[in-house]
């Protein structure tokens, strides 16, 4: 048995005693250390994703750990191997995948939604899900390797180059993380947030930000563009506001990158990209080579990981951490270790 993290219904999680399954074929058996709670993890408590998590289901995607037993046909992996897991099964065979777009598979299995995910002290997930970490990379860092392989797609999507002004709307651990990532391959960024906090903390990471709620964005992305606008904007924030601004700051064939999750329609100035021949791009999820880049970023401080984690909690009072996260306030990124709790501790 192991204790794990389970969504029961519509903000109601608990944690409880699993069953944990010997490895079979293809499969290894991990010991998550720390799991990020993220915004999707958010939209399933929440009850939005009741379609698909199905009920009582283990949550967590965002992860790092260690491998513990290997199935037959595993090559290459071994007892204590440092890892983390992009969480993606696919069919092969469906439309997208023929056209080598694994990763949004039209029959897409994200584990830790549509199975069994990584908030529990043992895990197991096929082998070819792995991607290996530095043995020198603490794992509480590593477990945002996850999320910036999700900003290091969305940059790559948006075609960002050296030199190009970005605007990134919505400051919360996606949002800082592309302005990172963009920074890093040359950009000339600002973050918009509302938040005083989250504002302080991209500040200290070297970002420039505004307050949409004191200052005029539209009016300073002309003053910063020489009245060109913006290149490529990020909607990271999920808000109807953010869609407008993120639309408004762009110049003539900008290229606005959708992020956020949108749980219902959004209005769209539509009249904005037929007179600017502005480019709306979807972005969702990555491939491998995002995560591989993902890895280095958080590897090497580009990415100072550290500096986002505002708490870790015990498994036991990841229910309540959920909670936290809802309120909003000053937090960024909440870890759960598996690690620390010894009640139904795996056997």
């Amino acid at each position: 048995m192991t204790l794990a993290v389970r969504y029961l219904s519509a903000r109601t999680l608990d944690t409880a005693a699993v069953e944990t399954p010997e490895p079979g074929p293809g499969q290894v058996e991990l010991a998550p250390a720390f799991v990020g709670i993220c915004g999707t993890d958010l939209h399933i408590f929440h009850g939005d994703m009741d379609a698909r998590v199905k009920a009582p289901g283990v949550i967590g995607h965002e992860m790092s750990g260690r491998v513990v037993r290997v199935g037959p046909d595993v090559e290459g992996w071994q007892p204590g191997d440092a890892v983390t897991v992009m969480p993606l099964r696919w069919d092969g065979s469906c439309a997208a995948c023929l056209n080598g777009h694994q990763h949004i598979c039209q029959h897409l299995d994200f584990i830790g939604i549509d199975s069994p995910g990584a908030m529990q002290q043992r895990w197991i997930v096929p082998a070819d899900t792995l991607i290996r970490l530095p043995e020198d990379l603490a794992l509480d860092r590593a477990a945002l390797v996850e999320p910036t392989a999700v900003a290091v797609h969305d940059v790559n999507r948006a075609g960002v180059r050296s030199g190009e002004r970005v605007v990134v709307v919505g400051g919360g651990p996606v949002g800082v993380l592309i302005a990172l990532v963009a920074q890093a391959a040359g950009a000339d960024v600002r973050v918009v947030e509302l938040s005083a906090h989250r504002r302080a903390l991209a500040e200290e990471l070297g970002l420039s930000t505004w307050d949409p709620a004191a200052e005029d964005v539209t009016a300073l992305v002309r003053e910063w563009t020489a009245d060109a606008g913006a290149d490529v904007a990020f909607e990271v924030s999920g808000a109807a506001a953010g869609v407008a601004t993120a639309v408004e700051v762009l110049g003539v064939r900008g290229r606005l990158c959708l992020v956020a999750i949108h749980p219902k329609p959004r209005e769209l100035n539509l009249h904005r990209f037929f007179w600017r021949e502005l480019i709306l791009i979807g972005a969702r999820l990555y491939v491998r080579g995002d995560f591989e880049k993902a890895v280095e970023l958080v590897a090497d401080g580009t990415i100072p990981a550290e500096r986002l984690i505002s708490k870790v909690v015990p498994l036991t009072q990841a229910p309540a951490a959920f909670e936290a996260l809802e309120g909003g306030g000053d937090v960024m990124k909440i870890l759960v270790d598996c690690t620390t709790d010894t009640e139904g501790a795996a056997e």
